[in-house]
């Protein structure tokens, strides 16, 4: 029988997060005020304190028992001070008034440097918790009753089931990651919010040998749920992604190089989307300029019908935020319109130097990191046409099921993907599985190019770099065609 999930409301998440992070370390919303007002003096914008405490526990099963195990806790306090565009910041890994002192006197130093500090005082301020219908998942613990027995039976159970589908089947490696994260910021426009953030991930390798040769699939789930969602259903899917690739690929043979139609199929392909358009319509690189996309507002950047959003209200999912880590409330962005640029995503700097709206995209590792503008559950989303109908539409060409590693760069949009899991299309038809192949372009001309949207959107889980921080992320999209994509291929 399952827990009942029902979402808190705001203020409910908020008296969580102020019992767990100031209460239970002697603190009082008083004294996070008062550190605000150190903040806040001549020359400051804004200014906040971030306080967070995250609890993590993690196993990996392999050739049927266990390898690793880790848990650990952290928490901390995080002050910034802007001016400008120019952020000072300071944290502690301890949470109480002394901690407050230190961090806030050190950001407001290194805001003050070459200036008469001796000139600068302080400003009262008063904090009030944000107003948000948003609740995207529930605040329960991610294990959801599970004991370490219970958590070991799950990845044999993976193990066992992916053993199963074929004696090709030589390698099995489990994994599950649980974590648990209570967030409380406050800050100088009177914010005050807090969010308690579930996070599970199961992952799954597999390892294939026949005649000589090998070939290795994975595939994973998860999201902002407990560990009791996880039922033979969600396995078994899984485990068909991850042995069908590893199995496919035993037969596989070099992929074709060329200019050529391309179908991706739905789900995680939706990662080029995240890296060669996402990033590029962040607010930050906007702002500095450095986005292909700068000075595109309004114009066409895709071929009409693709409409693209960021969404952090997307129930259960990954990506998603009840509240940013500057308290703003999780949103749905239309990025892209009908093929035009109509929106970015932006955390508050940005929104305010750019005299644009918060988005909720505010975001950071920890509490030992400055946010930024970041993107949550980034995807195209669903057209008319059925999947098998753009399969046929296809004299010839390449589908990609899925993608390992690739590589963008911002300033230019110019990016190249790898297929692990590709197929040729000859007639109309799914023909032989291809290794090799890879994909290259530039984003905005690649978005111009696709011909048909399919209607089956799905999201892959992700983890999202940038300037060296990772958060987690959806990344999603429907079986698209897109035709005229050089294909760098494996054929000598």
């Amino acid at each position: 029988m399952k827990v009942n999930t029902m979402p808190l409301t705001a203020t409910d998440r908020l008296a969580r997060a102020e019992n767990s992070l100031l209460a239970a370390n002697a603190l009082s919303l008083s004294k996070v005020e008062q550190g605000l007002g150190d903040l806040w003096g001549r020359g400051v914008d804004y200014a906040d304190l971030y306080f967070e405490v995250t609890t993590r526990d993690s196993w990996v099963l392999e050739r049927g028992k266990v390898a690793r195990a880790a848990f650990n806790i952290s928490q901390g306090v995080g002050a910034r001070s802007v001016s400008g565009e120019n952020s000072a910041f300071a944290y502690s890994s301890d949470i109480s008034a002394k901690a407050i002192d230190a961090v806030t006197r050190a950001a407001r130093g290194m805001q003050l440097h070459g200036q008469d500090a001796a000139v600068d005082g302080g400003r009262d301020v008063s904090v009030q918790a944000i107003s948000s219908d948003a609740a995207a998942y529930s605040t329960l613990e991610a294990a959801g009753g599970f004991d370490t027995v219970r958590k070991v039976a799950l990845l044999r159970r993976l193990d066992e089931l992916a053993r199963s589908v074929d004696p090709r089947i030589i390698e099995v490696s489990a994994g599950l990651s649980v974590e648990d994260t209570t967030i409380l910021t406050a800050a100088t426009d009177s914010t005050l919010a807090g969010d308690v953030r579930p996070l599970v991930r199961l992952d799954l390798t597999v390892l294939a040998e026949s005649n000589n040769r090998r070939s290795s699939g994975s595939g994973n789930a998860g999201g902002r749920f407990t560990l009791e969602e996880f039922d033979d259903e969600r396995l078994l899917k899984m485990v068909r992604k991850a042995t069908s690739v590893a199995l496919t690929n035993l037969e596989a043979k070099p992929a074709p190089a060329g200019e050529m139609t391309v179908v991706l199929g739905p789900g995680f392909p939706g990662v080029l989307l995240h890296e060669a358009v996402g990033h590029g319509l962040e607010g930050d690189f906007h702002r500095k300029r450095t986005s292909v996309f700068n000075g595109l507002m309004g114009e066409r950047i895709a071929a009409p019908g693709v409409n693209v959003y960021d969404d952090a209200t997307v129930a259960q999912a990954r990506g998603s935020l009840n509240v940013d880590d500057e308290g703003v409330a999780g949103q749905r962005t239309l990025l892209i319109e009908d093929g035009k640029l109509v929106g970015l995503m932006q955390d508050k700097i940005s929104a305010r130097l750019m005299n644009d709206r918060m988005t909720g995209n505010g975001r950071r590792q920890s509490y030992a990191h400055l946010p930024m503008t970041r993107m949550t559950n980034t995807f195209l989303e669903a057209g008319d046409h059925d999947p098998e109908e753009i399969i046929a539409s296809v004299k010839s060409g390449i589908y990609a099921v899925d993608f390992s590693g690739g590589t963008v760069d911002i300033t230019s949009g110019q990016f190249n993907f790898s297929a692990d899991h590709a197929y040729l299309i000859e007639d109309g038809k799914i023909t032989a599985p291809v290794e090799g192949a890879t994909l290259i372009g530039v984003g905005n001309e690649t978005l111009k190019k696709i011909s048909m949207i399919g209607n089956d959107l799905g999201l892959g889980n992700g983890v999202c770099g940038k300037d060296g921080q990772m958060v987690p992320v959806c990344v999603g999209q429907p079986t698209i065609r897109i035709d005229e994509v050089v294909v760098g291929g494996a054929e000598q």
